[in-house]
């Protein structure tokens, strides 16, 4: 196990598991899987008022809580995925930028300069 940020993981190339967590933000961001939570959300609410027992709501509670467990592992790791994108594209331009004004001595050239790869600073 690797506690690297899913960016750094590997090589150029996705693993399995970012694989997995790309499909599963596609899938989860579809309306097929807002039905599907409307369905367990009603689920719940329909055993609640059916008092069907406490057994069948301590279920449907419980996989909603799975459920919200996985979601937010796969959010996170595609949020750092596409933070990390956006960064190396940031860093590309101000590099493309710095050398375009390399003469260039002024207060914001040098600002400029600074803040490339200034995340991994942080």
């Amino acid at each position: 196990m690797t506690f690297k940020s899913p960016a750094h993981r590997g090589g150029p190339r996705r693993g399995r598991f970012e694989q997995f967590a790309e499909y599963a933000s596609n899938f989860t961001s579809s309306p097929a899987f807002f039905l599907l939570c409307l369905l367990v959300v009603g689920f719940f609410v329909a055993a609640h008022v059916a008092h069907l027992g406490v057994e069948l709501g301590l279920a449907a509670g419980g996989s909603m809580s799975a459920v919200t467990l996985l979601l937010l592992a796969l959010l996170k790791n595609s949020e750092m995925r596409a933070e990390h994108a956006v960064q190396r594209k940031l860093d590309a331009l101000a590099r493309a930028l710095a050398e375009m004004n390399k003469d260039d001595h002024s207060p914001a050239f040098e600002d400029l300069r600074r803040s490339i790869r200034m995340e991994e600073e942080t």
